[in-house]
């Protein structure tokens, strides 16, 4: 008995990481997710959709998965109704398969789009909350999703404010920092001329 203690202890004391003084911040654990959704099945009735990437969070970064919307709310002209359509898709719980591959959405449930405000560009957005106080991978899934569609404006950009008038309007682009890194919303953006 004494002999198989000695023997736990001494495997316990040799594994190798040392004792420290003060707490240790290591960072997250290593996540174990695909951040990939496995191939669909044989679609079913697609006539009137399209499909479109629509930027989830999934391994501390944001990456795209598709998404089938109504074609015609998305290919029409009209800015403000693009916007509206990718951001319901946000706010929708990822899907089964979308939770499987690791994604998440933190868009916040309730947020609202509309145009812009007197004096703002014809191109922005304005949320009804301040773009600042979003969470922290949020700007990155909306910037991300809005570039390169209706709702964004030129150069993969999208010119987005928050609901005060008063504060001008900035212009993001969907770039590396904005998919990698959490807080790239309130310092990525560049004001919009």
């Amino acid at each position: 008995m004494t002999l198989g203690l000695a023997v736990l202890g001494g495997a316990a004391a040799g594994c190798g990481i040392r004792a420290t003084a003060v707490p240790v911040d290591a960072g997250p654990a290593p996540t174990r997710v695909s951040c990939a959704l496995p191939r669909a099945t044989a679609p079913g009735d697609t006539s009137g959709l399209t499909s479109v990437e629509v930027y989830l969070v999934c391994s501390q970064r944001v990456s795209p998965v598709q998404r089938a919307v109504p074609e015609k709310a998305l290919n029409q002209s009209d800015r403000l109704t693009a916007a509206q359509l990718l951001l319901a898709e946000l706010e929708r719980k990822p899907d089964q398969a979308e939770e499987k591959g690791g994604f998440a959405t933190e868009v916040p449930g309730g947020l609202q789009v509309v145009g812009p405000a007197t004096g703002d560009p014809a191109a922005t957005l304005r949320l009804d909350q301040d773009p600042d106080d979003l969470p922290s991978y949020a700007m990155g899934q909306l910037v991300c999703t809005f570039a390169g569609t209706p709702a964004g404006d030129t150069g993969r950009t999208v010119v987005l404010g928050g609901p005060d008038p008063h504060v001008p309007p900035r212009r993001y682009t969907c770039d590396e920092t904005m998919r990698t890194v959490p807080d790239a919303g309130t310092t990525a953006g560049k004001p919009a001329s």
